[in-house]
């Protein structure tokens, strides 16, 4: 059994220990709800980190946004790069539901765009879970949705050796069986292609290719090739089996097709004569027709869109019942022999609890008005306490925990308050709105000039948007950050700011919590004294610790009057600035700035698409075309070819090269004729 082992050169301070030993200690004690309270930079990251080494069990840790999931999973991946560290945030670049608006009579059906490489690394996660015990998850809050059962996930795999008796014919079924598709023409994941005696597959949730050589109905040799080049990397051992695992996650058993069809007829004669019975002889038809086709789909292909509706009849689960999530992937391997750390607790728990209500109302719209039947209402999130029965212990992480957690916690709270660096809570200043523009321009060009970077917060995204332009005008390299910029780009743009292609960085809430930006030396906040959620007591807080990894660290706050939440995140502050500066006089400490090299990307460019234009190069799209053979590529490497080109017009637009975007544009449009 594989150990957790922790590799770094740091040393936890005094603090850290003693936060690592209590935390440990009462998760071996048997202590359900632990908090760590630590201020920006104190190390909680590292922290949670010794303490998954000292427990041994396997952990999922849970942020609330992918920006920070991202920035944890780079971090444990570089603290753990022995053990298997994985990262499960929602695959959607762009998510519609499905939904309906009566007052309207307008169905808008599910529409979505799912990023491969998000999609692998979900595949992996769950893999590793069944597979391997020193596992660390870092995950958003899409881990409370229904993602089909464990076992029949773990039911539907493929073993085999070499050596192992088996034709050419029944391999192919079985690969077929865990959802993969046959693709002789094109290469990709969740994929395989037959030459000869030779069967190559894509593994869903890998970045390498299995290769199965066949002789005379027997596995000759497994290797592990290269996906674009097909390339041999390495050969499996002959005593070794290996395990290919499913493609999807939601995986139904042919053999149980009869059994299950019926009772979704059943259900579905159930509804049509509730819905005629209503007068709505529309939607009974509607119904009737959707399900007919979507069993005909399942019977004939195993699959259809939307058959996570109809989970719960293949899941075994009777109505109302808890869907499969995540945590089951925990569950069913190790019982309650896991650990759950909450990143970020005041924003992640109330996340959480929120999820339900909102997938209630749309689905019910949808079941009222015949598009779904009743069981797509157990296509959903876990409920709060449905969460809180899952989960064996927690350890609550946040600079500002909220009462709930430590209340929960009956006074087990450790608190991290003194930083490793020494620096102290950064000094605020508060100056008046008028003119507020005009002054933070010259604040950052000030704080250009010692080549550090700034972070300035708006109220809302046309605000962050607008700035951003008007101090581009003004000779500034600056990027907004807010929900819109898809889930892997956010980690780029803040290397970029990082590494100096951008001066500062516009945003509004994705700029609060736990972003690790040591060359950040000012943090602006406009409009600072509008009461409310962005400028509540905590919010300040958050935002204001941004500027605490920087030794010259300040805050400005814009504010014509002082409000009650700008009064107690000030005197919060200044408790914990006094609390370092103590710490600092009596330990002898000369403050110095966090020192951090830029990590390895989450992966190399952000489309997810694969091919030896985009991965194995770190050279542009556009500037690796005329290496390209563009008549010899399929139809489908075209298309993503386009898109990934459309991406960097993106790019290149907002980096106001509007040269470079025409260009592309119109290499866009020569490709379309091609």
């Amino acid at each position: 059994m594989n150990s957790f082992k922790l590799k770094t050169n740091y040393k936890p301070i005094p603090d850290q220990e003693r936060a690592i030993e209590t935390l440990a200690r009462g998760i071996t004690g048997g202590e359900k709800y632990q908090t760590l309270l630590g201020v920006t930079g104190s190390g909680k990251t590292f922290t949670m980190a010794n303490v998954i080494e000292k427990v041994q069990r396997p952990t999922l840790i849970i942020s609330h946004n992918k920006t920070l999931a991202g920035q944890l999973y780079q971090e444990m991946r570089e603290l753990f790069p022995d053990n298997a560290v994985s990262y499960f945030v929602s695959y959607y670049d762009y998510y519609q539901p499905e939904a309906y608006i009566p007052s309207t009579d307008t169905y808008i059906e599910k529409d979505a765009d799912i990023n491969e490489t998000i999609d692998k690394l979900r595949l992996a996660a769950t893999t590793n879970l069944l597979t391997r015990s020193d596992t660390i998850v870092i995950a958003s809050v899409s881990c409370i949705y229904n993602i089909g059962s464990p076992r029949e996930y773990g039911h539907f795999v493929f073993e085999f050796t070499e050596g192992m008796k088996i034709s050419r014919d029944q391999i192919i079924d079985r690969i077929v069986d865990l959802q993969y598709e046959r693709s002789d023409f094109g290469f990709n994941r969740g994929t395989f292609r037959v030459r000869g005696d030779s069967i190559d597959v894509y593994p869903a949730y890998l970045d390498e290719g299995i290769r199965i050589e066949l002789f005379n109905n027997s596995i000759k040799s497994v290797k592990t090739i290269n996906t674009v080049t097909g390339a041999v990397i390495s050969k499996q051992s002959s005593v070794t089996s290996y395990v290919l695992y499913p493609a999807k996650h939601f995986m139904t058993n042919p053999e149980s097709y009869k059994e299950v069809f019926e009772v979704i007829k059943r259900d579905l004669d159930i509804q049509v004569k509730k819905l005629k019975s209503e007068g709505k002889l529309l939607e009974a038809h509607r119904i009737a027709q959707k399900v007919t086709y979507d069993l005909e789909m399942i019977q004939e292909v195993g699959y259809v869109k939307g058959i996570e509706n109809y989970s719960r009849y293949f899941d075994g689960r009777k109505p109302g019942d808890a869907p499969f999530t995540l945590l089951d992937y925990f569950q069913e391997p190790y019982k309650d022999k896991w650990m759950l750390m909450v990143d970020e607790s005041h924003m992640t728990f109330p996340q959480i609890r929120g999820m339900y209500n909102g997938d209630l109302a749309r689905k019910q719209t949808l079941i009222d008005y015949g598009f779904r039947l009743p069981s797509a209402l157990d296509n959903r999130p876990l409920r709060f306490e449905e969460f809180m029965r899952r989960v064996p212990n927690f350890i609550a992480s946040s600079a500002t925990p909220n009462d709930w957690e430590v209340s929960l916690s009956e006074g087990n709270v450790t608190e991290l308050l003194v930083r490793p660096t020494g620096i102290p809570d950064p000094l605020v200043e508060i100056k008046p709105v008028k003119n507020q523009v005009t002054d933070i321009i010259e604040e950052i060009k000030k704080t250009v000039a010692k080549k550090q970077r700034t972070l300035v917060t708006t109220l809302t995204k046309r605000t962050a948007e607008d700035l951003s332009a008007y101090l581009a005008e003004q000779g500034l390299k600056v990027q907004y950050l807010h929900s819109d910029v898809k889930t892997l780009e956010r980690t780029d743009i803040l290397d970029a700011l990082r590494n100096g292609k951008y001066d500062v960085l516009v945003g509004i809430n994705l700029l609060r919590e736990g972003l690790d930006l040591p060359e950040v030396s000012l943090v602006a906040i406009l409009d600072a004294d509008k009461e409310g959620f962005l400028r509540s007591d905590v919010t300040l807080i958050q935002t204001m610790g941004r500027a605490a990894r920087h030794v010259e660290g300040r805050v400005i706050m814009y504010a014509d009057k002082v409000t009650g939440s700008m009064e107690r995140a000030l005197s919060e502050v200044k408790r914990r600035r006094e609390y370092q500066l103590k710490y600092n006089i009596e330990h002898n400490i000369t403050p110095v700035s966090i020192s951090k090299p830029m990590r390895e990307r989450i992966i190399e460019f952000e489309s997810g698409e694969r091919g030896p234009w985009v991965f194995g190069s770190k050279e542009p799209v556009f500037e690796s075309l005329p290496h390209l053979e563009l008549d010899a590529m399929t139809p489908m490497e075209k298309k993503r070819l386009v898109k990934n080109l459309t991406a960097e017009m993106r790019l290149a637009a907002q980096d106001l090269n509007f040269e470079l975007a025409a260009e592309i544009r119109d290499k866009i449009k020569e490709i379309g004729k091609v």
